[in-house]
């Protein structure tokens, strides 16, 4: 397939990275410098770039989205009409200071986005994950027990594709169900980010709380 990064931060640019080096098209976009940017699309090798939001949607087969919350409007003005595009978003609703959720209980940040772009298929995913395992899962994804991962949308062209990526970087997908599903995995989301970047085990403390939980 052919994806586009939008936000290639922490995990947009390890997601970026195991999705090259598996043998997709990678087109990363929208960090914090092009110096930045060109050196993740070279240390992900394989058929990866850099490029601008809107090199990255043109003829996408699939987006990322993969910013801050409050850099939402700004990525997808970039980025260009994305009428029919997948959209795989791992964003939480954050706020400016990272503290809380901007939004949950009766909404989510995942159904808030598709609301932005109603012509889109937006499935949510991977927000669960703790980007730093994301290497070694993928290392050890030929395993026979591999572990779960989560995903929920609407739209079944949308979650097939999403299912494809997740094995790819060597979960097993599970449907969670319709995207209001996001109201209750975006919470837990930032349980596992406290656990992994405020506890003292980290991040792999956190994955293996992930997984005791699914």
């Amino acid at each position: 397939m052919r994806i586009g990064i939008l936000g290639s931060g922490l995990m947009g640019g390890k997601l970026g990275t195991v999705w090259a080096r598996a043998g997709h098209e990678v087109v990363f976009s929208y960090s914090r410098g092009k110096e930045k940017l060109n050196k993740v699309a070279r240390d992900a090798r394989g058929k990866a770039r850099a490029g601008t939001p809107s090199e990255a949607a043109k003829d996408a087969d699939v987006l990322l989205l993969a910013v801050h919350w409050s850099r939402i409007d700004d990525v997808l003005k970039q980025a260009g009409d994305l009428s029919g595009r997948v959209i795989v978003s791992c964003s939480l609703p954050m706020n400016a200071d990272d503290t809380d959720l901007v939004i949950a209980h009766t909404s989510s940040g995942a159904e808030e986005l598709a609301k932005k772009v109603p012509k889109t298929r937006v499935v949510s995913a991977f927000g669960t994950v703790p980007s730093e395992v994301l290497f070694d899962v993928f290392e050890s994804r030929r395993k026979a027990t591999r572990p779960s991962l989560v995903y929920c949308g609407d739209d079944s062209r949308g979650k097939k594709t999403t299912a494809e990526l997740i094995r790819d970087v060597g979960f097993d997908p599970v449907d969670a169900g319709s995207l209001r599903i996001a109201r209750y995995t975006e919470p837990f989301a930032l349980l596992v980010a406290q656990l992994a970047y405020e506890g003292k085990g980290g991040p792999r403390l956190a994955y293996r709380f992930e997984r005791f939980g699914e």
